[in-house]
């Protein structure tokens, strides 16, 4: 929200200056997103008068003028604006100064082979308004050489960020009252007197939808005469950052900005008897002030007349009843109406207003009347004419909230210790009404405040936050034990781990599009936000690779030849009887060339399914997950290729991680070219280790005897896994065999066709003595015998 300095002096007494302001809006929980002095931007301009202007003797259209600073020493100037003439007072910028509209930096040059020492300058080359057929007319008595910023004086305009908790600061009376409160000057009434109707309103005004518009007031005046709104009017709307449209459209505005009161005014002549708040009927539209038309749903709160619908109600006026320059007779209306309503109604027409804003955030109700006679007062003074009689149809909700309080909660909740009275004195300035037993009335524009603790904050952010002690924790003596849980643990390890692995950690929106959340949703029901901040970020994700694979596409798109990015998360899935489940896991996303070309190859090695199942091993390993114990099985999700991808279980059902090769139809659906390799490990799902220490290692202690290698040669079918062999293996005389290792996978001669032959390294490890070669070869037997239960065959 934008005001400038000057407007907020207009309801706030105070000598403070910008800066002054700024910080204690800041203090105050308005934070300023900038300060903005227009006039810091005019200094390298001054205030000149044009003694002669002659004809330019190249160019008919301009002129040369010999321009006074004052100082005795007349500038020539060329100029080509239709109203330079002799004795008139403008403004000259001079070499070197920058012309705010352009950012165009004046220099001393020639025009039509004439010397220019500067430009004469119009109104929108200064960045003050549209007027652009002439140069800048001042008065005659203008002091000649003063820069024009001085002319002008300094109106700092302020940003401010309103959070969506203060309806009451979307006026600058609202925060020219927290100002005031904070001892920053004094709260000027609101001058707002009652005008009485001299002659009944002739148009019926009701409200047919109580829900949606609990309240709806009007009146007409007429013989208005519509045009241009005063100067400083205008220049309150500029600051704001509105531009001014008319002095009827003008007034509506400056009283919802200034005082947070959104209203409307109808041309009376373009309706058609009694003007109604109501539902919308089914196949209605409304053509909004925006140009746009929009089919309203029949839960939406609409302002109509017998003709049809005007007004979208709380956020855009129609356009077919709007105030022109021919008005004679306006209906003026102000109306309480629903927040949840205009929300609803907002966000389906994906229509955002002035209005709305404040609407859906809750204005005052009880500023009805008072908003009423603000615009009255205002048109009759600006545009003339005679006003009715009030029309008021419903009734505001003008319940105000109690709240039982206590003032030592001040130094329990805030840490600071606030005084009775001083606490008394900053309630009552922001509108809180404190009786002596300290049951505070909440004001009707503050529908924020709901318990004690927000009387606390109210108390303590007004005192200063910055009064707040700087209080140590205690401490405990001795080494301090660690908080952590064993879900955050787990995160850091494995987190670490891939880190160290060359990956890169990104981190992704919990939200995805319907479609890429569909894609990898495998057949579960997904999570859809009601209220989505956008329609491309509208479901919880239920896997964490759509986000990655997205990353991905950007990097490789802007140039990237070796992608490596994993991310830790929740993924988002329904539980039991519709809960929500979150559910921890690792995603890992493998994309362009794992080994760049080199002088050995010439070419460039891209990622395969066996660089997911390293990483995955090695994740799971730091996760804690039995590793020796898993095993390799199909059935990794149709997001990835049939013939290189797989899983790794723990038992038939238990799924710890997926990984290979994505799917070429995923791939495309992403927007990716080339080979991509992906990880998925659901940590969620790794049994915890028994004992205190999860991740505790066992004591290390070195065999006293060296170990023995043997190498076995087995001929299988091609279609057992070397996974499983490799695990039969190993199993075969577990106290002996502390290893073992698949080291070739050979098929060709020599070899039966629908066969491999798989070589492995076992490492036997003696414990009380030296294997003898009867003890070798008996292992060796059971060895044999355990891949035998597999079909495989010793290789003679």
């Amino acid at each position: 929200m934008k005001f400038s300095l000057s407007w907020l002096k207009s309801v706030l007494d105070t000598k403070a200056d910008a800066r002054t302001i700024a910080e204690k809006l800041t203090s105050l929980g308005l934070e300023i997103e900038g300060v903005e002095d227009a006039s810091a931007a005019l200094k390298s301009f001054r205030v000149a008068r044009v003694l002669t202007a002659e004809k330019h003797p190249q160019a008919d259209k301009l002129q040369v003028l010999s321009v006074d600073l004052g100082d005795g020493s007349p500038l020539q100037v060329v100029c080509g604006a239709p109203n330079a003439r002799a004795g008139l007072v403008g403004v000259l910028g001079l070499p070197g100064a920058v012309v705010p509209a352009n950012g165009m930096e004046l220099r001393k040059s020639a025009i039509r082979g004439v010397e220019s020492n500067g430009m004469m300058c119009s109104t929108r080359e200064l960045g003050l308004g549209e007027e652009h057929d002439g140069i800048i007319e001042l008065p005659e008595d203008a002091p000649l050489g003063t820069t024009f910023a001085d002319y002008l004086g300094s109106d700092p305009v302020f940003d401010v960020a309103i959070t969506p908790n203060r309806p009451d600061c979307m006026g600058v009376h609202g925060i020219a009252r927290d100002l005031a409160a904070a001892g920053l000057g004094v709260l000027k009434p609101i001058e707002a007197k009652p005008v009485a109707g001299s002659f009944p309103c002739p148009v019926e005004v009701r409200t047919d939808d109580p829900e949606g518009c609990p309240a709806f007031y009007g009146r007409v005046i007429r013989g208005v005469k519509n045009g241009p709104s005063p100067k400083w009017l205008q220049d309150y709307l500029k600051s704001a950052g509105q531009r001014p449209i008319s002095a009827l459209v003008d007034i509506t505005n400056y009283v919802m900005l200034g005082y947070g009161r959104p209203a409307h005014a109808y041309d009376l002549a373009k309706l058609s008897g009694a003007v109604v708040a109501r539902k919308a009927r089914e196949g209605e539209t409304c053509l909004a002030l925006n140009g746009k038309e929009y089919a309203l749903q029949p839960w939406m709160t609409v302002i109509a007349d017998d003709a049809g619908v005007h007004d979208i109600a709380g956020i855009m006026g129609g356009e077919d009843s709007g105030c022109s320059d021919g008005t004679t007779d306006v209906l003026l209306e102000v109306a309480y109406f629903d927040p949840a309503s205009i929300a609803r109604t907002g966000q389906a027409l994906a229509l955002a207003s002035d209005a709305r804003g404040r609407f859906e955030r809750g204005v005052d109700p009880a500023f009805l009347d008072t908003g009423l006679d603000l615009l009255t007062s205002l048109i009759l003074e600006i545009c003339g004419g005679e006003a009715s009689e009030v029309v008021r149809a419903g009734q505001p909700p003008l319940a105000r909230k109690t709240v039982a309080y206590d003032p030592k909660l001040a130094g329990s909740l805030g840490g600071i210790d606030v005084g009775n009275g001083e606490q008394k004195r900053i309630l009552a300035a922001l509108g809180f009404d404190v009786a002596e037993d300290w049951t505070v009335t909440v004001p009707t524009w503050r529908p924020d405040v709901d318990g004690a603790p927000d009387i606390v904050e109210e108390v303590i952010r007004v005192h200063g936050l910055d009064a707040v002690p700087s209080t140590p924790l205690p401490r405990a003596d001795g080494v301090a034990k660690p908080t952590a849980t064993a879900v955050q643990t787990l995160e850091r390890r494995v987190r670490r781990a891939a880190a160290s692995r060359g990956l890169h950690e990104a981190v992704t929106w919990s939200f995805l599009p319907e479609k890429e959340a569909a894609h990898f949703a495998d057949g579960e029901e997904t999570w859809a936000l009601a209220n989505p901040i956008s329609e491309d970020l509208k479901v919880m994700r239920p896997s964490l690779l759509p986000g990655l694979l997205s990353a991905a596409q950007r990097n490789l798109h802007r140039g990237a030849t070796s992608v490596r990015l994993f991310e830790i998360g929740r993924r988002y899935l329904r539980g039991a009887n519709g809960a929500s489940d979150e559910k921890l896991s690792l995603a890992v996303v493998l994309a362009g060339e794992s080994v760049s070309r080199d002088w050995a190859t010439g070419k460039a090695r891209p990622f395969d399914a066996f660089d997911t199942k390293a990483e995955a091993l090695a994740l799971l390993a730091e996760a804690g997950a039995p590793v020796d114990n898993l095993q390799v099985m199909g059935e990794a999700g149709d997001q990835f290729h049939p013939g290189q991808s797989a899983t790794l279980r723990l038992g038939p059902k238990q799924v710890l991680a997926r990984f290979g090769m994505l799917h070429p139809a995923t791939a495309r659906a992403f927007d990716l070219d080339g080979p991509v390799a992906v990880v998925e490990l659901f940590l969620d799902r790794i049994p915890p280790r028994k004992g205190p220490g999860q991740f505790a290692r066992p004591h290390f202690a070195p065999p006293a005897l060296q170990a023995v290698t043997r190498d076995f040669a087995f001929l299988v079918a091609a279609s057992v896994p070397a996974g499983d062999l490799l695990r039969a293996v190993k199993g075969a005389d577990k106290q002996a065999i502390v290893s073992a290792r698949i080291f070739d996978d050979f098929r060709g001669t020599g070899v039966p066709e629908g066969q491999k032959s798989l070589a492995i390294e076992v490492t036997l490890q003696p414990v009380e003595k030296s294997f003898d070669e009867a003890t070798l070869k008996a292992i060796s037997d059971k060895v044999v015998a355990a891949a035998a239960k597999l079909g495989g065959v010793l290789r003679g």
